[in-house]
C-alpha cells in the first residue's frame, strides 16, 4: 500500500466523523442557534456509547462486531440527551448562547474524565481513565477498490463512514426536502414569519439542537473507534472546533461543508505521511497534526469575508418583538 493510499484512507477516516459532526452544527445554527457545544455534545455522547459497550462487553461473542453499533447508538443517544442543557439554557431560558456552549464543553470534559476514572474504579475495578472498545473491522469494496489513486476511497473502510454517509444524506433530505427542514431554515433566517404561520419557534429549534447532539455523539465514537480503539476524555480535544469551522467556511450548507472536512482530513492525514515521507522522527508527527487548524487559520483570513450566516443566528426570539 503506497503512502498516498494510506494517507487518502486515514483522511476519510478523520473527515467523515468530523463531517458528521459538522451536520449538526449547521442544523442547530441553521435554526439560530449558535452552538459551539459541539466539543462537549461529541464527548459525552462518545462516553455514553463506550460506556454501553463496557458494561456490556461479556453479552456479545469475541470478534462480534455488534457492540460498535450498539457503541453508536447510545453514543447519539447521550449526545442527544446532554444537547437538552444547552437546549434549555438557550430557548427556555434565552441565556448566552455562547457562554452556554462554552460551559458545556468545560462541564463534559470535567464529567466525562471524573466518571470515566470512578465507574473503572468502583465498578469495573480497574484503575484506569479508559474504556477499551476493541477493533473495528474493516472492509474494501471489490472492483471499486482496485481503481489507481481513487480506488483508496474504498478500500480498508471503517463501516461507521458507510453509515455517516448514509445518515448525513439523510441529513441533508430532511433540511432540504421536508416542511421540518424549511421551518428550521427560516427560524434561523426569518423566526417571525415562521410564529406567523403558526408554527413553534422553540419546538423547531429544541428538535434542531436535540439532532445536533445526536450526530455529534455519533461523530465522536467514531473518532473513539478510528485513533484508539478505546474512550478517553483527551482523544477528541479540538475536534469540535474544527467541525464548527468546516461548517463556517462550508457557508453552513452540508457539500460546501463536507469539502472543508476533507481538506481538514487530508492536511492531517499528508502532514503524517509526509513525515514518512521525510524520514523525520515520530515527534515532528505531533507537529504536522497541527496542519488542519493552521489550514483553519488561512481560511479563516481569505474567506471569512464571503460567508453569510443566518439572520438570526445567536439571537434571543422574543415573540413581542418587530
Amino acid at each position: 500500500m503506497t503512502i498516498l493510499t494510506t494517507a487518502i484512507i486515514d483522511g476519510l477516516s478523520f473527515a467523515l466523523p468530523l463531517f458528521i459532526m459538522a451536520i449538526g452544527g449547521i442544523y442547530s445554527e441553521r435554526s439560530g442557534v449558535t452552538n459551539l457545544a459541539i466539543e462537549g455534545l461529541q464527548g459525552m455522547g462518545a462516553f455514553v456509547g463506550a460506556l454501553a459497550v463496557t458494561l456490556l462487553a461479556g453479552v456479545f461473542p469475541a470478534g462480534s462486531q455488534a457492540p460498535m453499533y450498539l457503541a453508536m447508538l447510545f453514543a447519539m443517544l447521550g449526545g442527544m440527551v446532554y444537547s437538552l442543557v444547552h437546549a434549555v439554557l438557550c430557548v427556555k431560558f434565552r441565556a448566552d448562547q455562547v457562554i452556554s456552549g462554552v460551559v458545556i464543553n468545560i462541564l463534559a470534559m470535567a464529567l466525562t474524565t471524573f466518571l470515566t476514572s470512578q465507574i473503572n474504579a468502583t465498578v469495573l475495578g480497574a484503575p484506569s481513565n479508559k474504556f477499551v472498545l476493541g477493533t473495528s473491522n474493516r472492509f474494501s469494496i471489490p472492483g471499486l477498490s482496485g481503481i489507481p489513486v481513487l480506488g483508496a476511497v474504498f478500500t480498508n473502510l471503517y463501516p461507521f463512514e458507510l453509515i455517516i454517509v448514509a445518515v448525513a444524506f439523510i441529513a441533508w433530505y430532511v433540511l432540504y426536502r421536508t416542511p421540518f427542514g424549511m421551518h428550521l431554515r427560516a427560524c434561523g433566517d426569518n423566526p417571525h414569519a415562521v410564529d406567523a404561520a403558526g408554527v413553534e419557534v422553540s419546538l423547531v429549534r429544541f428538535r434542531a439542537i436535540m439532532i445536533s447532539g445526536a450526530l455529534s455523539g455519533l461523530g465522536g465514537i467514531c473518532f473513539a473507534y478510528s485513533i484508539s480503539a478505546q474512550f478517553s476524555p483527551g482523544i477528541y480535544m479540538g475536534y469540535g472546533y474544527l467541525a464548527i469551522a468546516g461548517l463556517i467556511f462550508g457557508n453552513w450548507q452540508i457539500l460546501p461543508t463536507l469539502g472543508a472536512c476533507l481538506i481538514f482530513g487530508f492536511a492531517r492525514s499528508g502532514g503524517f505521511a509526509l513525515t514518512q515521507v521525510m524520514g523525520l522522527k515520530a515527534a515532528f508527527s505531533d507537529l504536522f497534526m497541527i496542519l488542519p487548524y493552521l489550514i483553519t487559520l488561512l481560511l479563516l483570513v481569505f474567506f471569512s469575508k464571503s460567508n453569510h450566516p443566518p439572520r438570526a443566528l445567536g439571537e434571543i426570539y422574543d415573540k413581542g418583538k418587530r
